[in-house]
């Protein structure tokens, strides 16, 4: 009953039963009132005709969420009917909320009562202004300013009302207003801003009140960034703020003032305004906040209004720096100004904040990086010149005036350069390949999450210390070995000081050069494995031990030129491999795998001093050393042993370490099929299983470093793995068709075909690595045939492995053509049954999607001729797989789709088949392309549809399609060419799917594709202009459509930092070549 009443609008609204209604809805009755209340109140939002009994319930209404309510359907008006009421109630509602605004905020005590209200209000009157004003409204910022003049609480409304619209019009306006209207709004805020200076002067000078001078700064704040700067310089402004700063309740909202003010850049024309600025603000600074205070403790205990001014003063001083600190040089006086500024914010970066920390360093970056570029033009004036593509003897050992600038300019910031790197060792982010860390417990634990913010400061950080290093070598090593001394004497040690002082050391690697480097390091790895041997307790260890591995990691140059130091590394890393501590022995297995990369020459000759290799020395004591490691550390180290042995040159010796190395796991792959052959249950054990599990790992591990060199042993498993694996397929198959699709989930059938997936990747990873030896291929995959590929194709679909595709794939790579007789059986045997498996929807089965396309790719690539032996279904089949992969919206398997389609369109071209082929699939591909280009879902794969189209196009004109494409009974008219056919085909498809736009906008595109078709770029930059005009792509985020672009600008990147020592650490550049 109540509701029938409330939805009947030809009579005012029932405000008291209305007011029941919202508080039912925000109440704590049953769910059922609150749903039945939420119902009425929707509708009544929706009905066009609300909207005219919002005055009569704001007007009888006492509840504060009722009067929301009503205003929120007004929102609703103004913003999406406005322009289609009549002048007379536009005019009404303009009128009632300026006068409710005023009422309520003329008196004091009904102002601070209904503050929510008023400001709700105020939101409201900004959305009208947005429509009415400046046409309609000419009037409003002087009949503003006249009424603030009437008394301070309507002031200080009348100051929230003008920083609402500033907002509005300068930060909340894209996608709400056209272009036009904005700008129209920013001229019209400009030409009035002189009445709103003049008001927010006299306020400053004359008021008293609090709220009202915070209400005005804060207008203020929202105003400078945009308004002409004569009302900053050319008026008392500047002065009123820096005398406002010194008061504490108005401190933080002058300083934001003051940095949107630093952060202006216009040229030199106010710089002395500026100069004198930064001098009065440090001598009030001063006296704020004295010289020497400590910052970090005052952010540490202070209330929350003292932290924001830390926070805000790192603001203010990195903005004006950013801006003008080239102006502060000049004289002695502003120098010292300047440092003493600078001292101020390496304080405030040693605050425990994140925020504020990520500003300073935002700044110290910037900095750093322009001193180093100075520093390194006048080191080497060659290189900059032809970087700026002067005549190099233009610059005979560069103009006095230019380095004598660079050098004084070096000088002065020398100091504050020196405290930086002292900022940057002590509070170095930490690395990537760090995996121990202090829990918030304080105990030592091994990492669970990568933590990208992290790894973003840690980049930021190493960059900027990396600059800091080539600006002073000996003050960054000096800083780092007074540090660590303070380590090794106990005065300084905790875990946080080592961790950050060792990221520091191992982050600059790369920067000094090799004599200085070689001393340096000699230094720091004797006192850190002193501090490992004097240093008690599990977790101390552990840490210190985290430390020796990150430090020694990061530099192969070194190890590589010093055996004795590599040998006692490496020993100290298998002493390492004994530590139980959560994480050591897992930083051990990667730290030496990491060293042995880059050093494994190193240890198959016999150095100096030693009676053999280090690499028979290892490989006899190996059970001791991996006896305490998991199975997948004891992988990793396999995999660091077979990089050694690959690097040893004799093949018979390699071939004695190997069957050194294979020794343990041959044995017991020995003794399990010994006893199987007695008793063939023996494999279904679990334990049994496990094992032949890690066997197969370990062998795995060792053929990706060995390659061909793997063969002697692969020789002596496979034919027995072959064995093992037919019949764990038996297992899962029978175990799968008696307990249906659930059995596939229990951990028995699983670890199965763990066994079978390890089998697959062992044989693909071996014939994979190994060279060219065609006999190889031979030799291995006829017995492969029933036991693998007869085995997926019999069996039922959830036990069905995905890697069987991937290792076919990689046969037919790695021997391209030989193959092609067996393609036949191998699509026999996979093809349909796996189109079954994966077209009857995009998700079940991803991993064989992928696995499927790359196979077919493969096929297309190196045995094409064996796609002319398909009949023409199966080939219609193949074309519509095709067709299936690049409509995914899965980025990998659209991408492989859309490669393998345009090989086989090149293949198909240069083939006796291009007349039959290209008629019969070329307008399905054209209209597939299209879809899948203008459906925005599938951007990433632009690049390649724009490659596929252009090859169609000009196919049509090239010499191998000699026949029309079209059926000449089944046209109206003949055509004169496929260009013509074609043409008009598009046209038509475009036409229909882009009702929005022309024909003549569609005939125009499709003509530029014509004649734009031999040119790559301009066909590009045709289409996706074409994009953005179809309106499907003009409000959306269009980045990948610049993908290209964007890679060859990080590609650019890349050879600048490789450019400068350092940048990219030696630990990640290939440098295979060096370690000879």
């Amino acid at each position: 009953m109540a509701a029938e009443k409330l939805r009947d609008l030809s009579q005012p609204i029932d405000v008291p039963l209305l007011d029941a209604t919202v508080s039912a809805f925000y109440g704590t009755g049953s769910k059922e009132e609150r749903s039945a209340a939420d119902q009425i109140l929707r509708e009544l939002q929706n009905n066009p005709d609300t909207w005219l009994q919002v005055v009569h319930i704001l007007q009888n209404s006492q509840n504060l969420n009722t009067k929301f309510f009503a205003l929120q359907v007004l929102e609703g008006v103004i913003k999406y009917r406005w322009n289609a009421l009549p002048v007379e109630q536009r005019d009404g509602i303009k009128n009632y909320i300026s006068d409710v605004i005023v009422q309520l905020s003329s008196n004091e005590a009904s102002f601070r009562r209904e503050r929510l209200y008023v400001n709700k209000l105020n939101i409201i009157l900004v959305q009208v202004l947005k429509h009415e004003w400046p046409a309609r409204w000419k009037s409003f910022i002087p009949d503003l300013v006249s009424a603030a003049k009437s008394s301070e609480t309507i002031c200080e409304n009348c100051m929230a009302i003008l920083k609402l619209l500033s907002e509005e019009v300068f930060d909340f306006s894209r996608g709400e207003m056209t272009q036009q209207k904005i700008k129209e709004l920013k001229q019209s805020l400009n030409s009035e801003f002189q009445l709103i200076h003049e008001l927010c002067l006299y306020v400053l000078s004359a008021s008293q009140r609090a709220e009202l001078i915070r209400a005005t700064l804060a207008t203020l704040h929202a105003f400078l960034s945009w308004i002409p700067l004569g009302y900053i310089f050319e008026s008392p402004l500047l002065e009123t703020l820096l005398k406002f700063f010194p008061m504490a309740s108005y401190r933080n909202l002058t300083l934001q003032c003051l940095t949107e003010i630093a952060a202006l850049q216009f040229g030199d024309f106010y710089d002395m305004q500026y100069v004198n600025m930064y001098t009065v603000f440090m001598i009030q600074l001063q006296v704020v906040l004295p010289p020497g205070t400590n910052i970090p403790d005052v952010y540490a205990n202070g209330s929350s209004e003292e932290q924001a001014f830390v926070q805000n003063l790192a603001l203010f001083f990195t903005s004006f720096f950013k801006s003008h600190i080239r102006v502060l040089e000049s004289t002695a006086e502003n120098r010292a100004a300047l440092l003493m500024g600078l001292e101020y914010l390496i304080s405030i970066s040693y605050v425990d904040d994140t925020e504020v920390f990520k500003v300073s360093l935002d700044y110290w970056n910037l900095l750093v990086l322009e001193l180093f570029e100075a520093h390194n033009t006048m080191d080497n004036p060659a290189a900059t010149a032809g970087m700026m593509g002067l005549q190099v003897p233009l610059i005979p050992g560069m103009p006095d005036g230019l380095g004598s600038q660079i050098l004084q300019r070096r000088q002065l910031y020398a100091g504050p350069m020196s405290k930086l790197r002292m900022l940057m060792i002590c509070r170095m982010a930490k690395p990537e390949e760090v995996l121990i860390v202090e829990d918030e417990n304080g105990n030592i634990v091994r990492e669970t999450m990568k933590d990208n913010d992290v790894l973003v400061q840690y980049k930021i950080m190493r960059e900027t210390l990396i600059y800091l290093s080539h600006l002073d070598h000996e003050d960054t090593e000096q800083q780092m070995l007074k540090k660590l001394n303070k380590q090794l004497s106990g005065e300084e040690w905790t875990w946080n000081n080592l961790n950050t002082l060792c990221w520091a050391i191992g982050s600059i690697s790369g920067s000094m050069a090799e004599e200085q480097e070689n001393r340096f390091l000699v230094m720091v790895i004797r006192d850190l494995l002193n501090l490992c041997e004097i240093t008690k307790g599990k977790d101390n260890k552990a840490v210190i031990a985290s430390n020796i591995m990150y430090v020694v990691g990061q530099y192969p140059r070194f190890l590589r030129a010093h055996w004795k130091f590599l040998k006692t590394v490496v020993n100290k890393l298998f002493e390492f491999m004994h530590e139980t501590h959560p994480g050591v022995q897992d930083m051990a297995c990667d730290t030496f795998l990491k060293i042995v990369q880059k050093c494994k020459r190193k240890f198959v000759v016999t150095q100096v001093g030693e009676n053999e290799p280090f690499v028979s020395e290892l490989l006899t004591s190996l059970p001791v050393t991996v006896a305490d490691l998991e199975p997948h550390q004891i992988h990793s180290f396999y995999e660091s042993v077979g990089h050694m042995i690959q690097a040893e040159s004799d093949p018979v010796k390699r071939d004695e370490y190997l069957k050194r190395l294979m020794d343990l796991p041959n044995q017991k792959w020995a003794e399990i099929i010994g006893q199987a052959s007695q008793r063939v249950d023996i494999l279904k054990d679990q334990d049994v299983i496990r094992t032949v599990l890690n066997i197969l790992q370990t062998n795995t591990s060792v053929a990706g470093c060995l390659g061909t060199y793997f063969f002697p042993q692969i020789s002596v498993i496979f034919l027995d793995m072959l064995t093992v694996y037919r019949m764990y397929s038996e297992l899962v198959s029978s175990s799968i068709a008696e307990g249906g699709p659930y059995a596939s989930k229990t951990s028995y059938v699983k670890l199965l075909r763990s066994v079978k997936r390890e089998t697959l990747k062992l044989i693909e990873t071996f014939l994979d690595k190994a060279e060219d030896q065609p006999h190889i291929g031979k030799q291995f995959v006829p017995p492969m045939m029933d036991p693998v590929l007869g085995d997926y194709s019999r069996n039922v679909p959830d036990a069905r492995e995905s890697e069987v595709l991937s290792l076919f794939a990689t046969i037919i790579n790695k021997y391209k053509g030989v193959m092609t007789e067996d393609v036949p059986r191998i699509f026999e045997a996979v093809f349909e049954c796996t189109l079954e498996m994966i077209t009857k929807n995009f998700e079940d089965y991803p991993e064989h999607r992928l696995k499927f396309f790359s196979l077919l790719r493969a096929i297309a690539t190196y045995c094409f001729p064996a796609l002319f032996q398909l009949s023409s279904q199966q080939l219609k089949l193949v074309m519509d797989s095709i067709n299936w992969a690049f409509r995914h919206t899965e980025r990998n398997i659209a991408e492989t789709g859309l490669n393998l389609l345009l090989e086989m369109l090149k293949n198909f071209q240069a083939s006796d088949f291009c007349n039959q082929f290209h008629r019969t699939y070329f307008l399905t591909i054209v209209q597939e392309i299209f879809a899948v280009l203008t459906d925005t879902f599938h951007k990433p794969g632009f690049k390649l549809h724009v490659l596929i189209l252009q090859h169609l196009f000009c196919l049509l004109d090239s010499k191998s399609l000699t026949e029309p494409l079209y059926e000449a009974s089944a046209v109206a008219y003949p055509y004169s060419s496929n260009s013509m056919f074609v043409r008009e085909y598009t046209i038509k498809l475009l036409s229909s799917s882009f009702p929005n736009m022309t024909i003549v906008e569609v005939t125009q595109f499709v003509n530029g594709l014509f004649e734009s078709r031999n040119d790559l770029p301009s066909f590009k930059n045709h289409i996706r202009d074409f994009l953005v005009q179809s309106k499907e792509f003009s409000a959306q985020d269009n980045k990948e459509l610049y993908a290209e672009e964007a890679a060859a600008q990080r590609e650019r990147e890349r050879q600048r930092m490789l450019s400068i020592p350092g940048l990219i650490a030696p630990s990640e550049l290939q440098d295979e070549m060096v370690d000879s």
